[in-house]
Formats: C-alpha cells, structure tokens, sequence
C-alpha cells in the first residue's frame, strides 16, 4: 500500500483512495475522512443499512451492551459509531447530558415525569422515556428553569 500525502494550502481538500476491494478499513478510513468537527447529519447504522441521520432529528443517544445508539425520530434506535464524550464535544448546546449513559435533545424532550421514588424520567415526543440522574438533574433543572 502507498501512502501519498501533499499539503497545499491553497487548494481544496480531496481524498482519493484506490482499493482492490471494500473493506472495514476502508469504511472506517471513509467515515473519518467524511466525518465533520461540526456535526449536522451523524452516519448511523441498522442491520445492512447505512443512513445519514439529521442531529435535529435525534431523541437522544445512549450507550446499551458497551454501544452507542441513537434514537432517532423514526422509533428506530441507530449504532453510531462514537463514544459519549466525542459526541459531546461535536453536538450543539441543543444536547444535555441526562446521565452517565445518555445525551438528549432538549428540543425533543416533551415533559418531565416524577416517579413515586423520587426519580425523574424525560419523557420524548415520541413517548421514549430515559431516566434523568441526580447528578445530571441539577443541570437540567438549571437548563429549564425547573
């Protein structure tokens, strides 16, 4: 494999690859060269079916069985292939953290439940719940005037 790298100011940025074949290198070296600092559309995946998934449009993300997922407004949840922390530091103040498994939209949030235990659940559009820690509840008190 030959590796070319020219650096030119002045000119635009391209990255052109020639493979024998696709494979999960190439998808990777592809989402990383695709990938922005400022996250508009995240690229999620589903089975066999990979989709460019408007952040507006998300509910929240959230980490089950060591993965990221994004729950989008379609009711489907997507793997995003990202840690928690790097989609903090690329997603607009929109997001919150809820707790140490979970980022919401705030935009998205249609209310806030109070369980008998004293915990507090957001509640979205679409009728996903996702519990609301202690620690990330001062924040989100703070964040909506509660």
């Amino acid at each position: 494999m030959i590796f070319r790298l020219n650096l030119n100011p002045k000119c635009e940025e391209e990255v052109i690859a020639n493979v024998h074949e696709r494979t999960p290198l190439i998808d990777e070296i592809e989402r990383l060269v695709t990938q922005e600092d400022s996250a508009e559309q995240i690229t999620g995946y589903l089975e066999d079916e990979i989709r460019l998934l408007d952040v507006k449009e998300i509910e929240c993300f959230f980490v089950e069985d060591e993965k990221t997922y994004a729950l989008y407004s379609d009711q489907k949840k997507y793997l995003v292939r990202k840690r928690l922390y790097e989609l903090e530091k690329v997603l607009s103040a929109d997001f919150i953290k809820i707790n140490k498994s979970a980022i919401a939209n705030s935009k998205k949030i249609a209310r806030f439940k109070v369980l008998l235990s004293g915990a507090v659940d957001a509640e979205f559009a679409s009728g996903n719940t996702e519990c609301i820690s202690r620690r990330c509840f001062v924040e989100v008190k703070r964040r909506f005037g509660i």
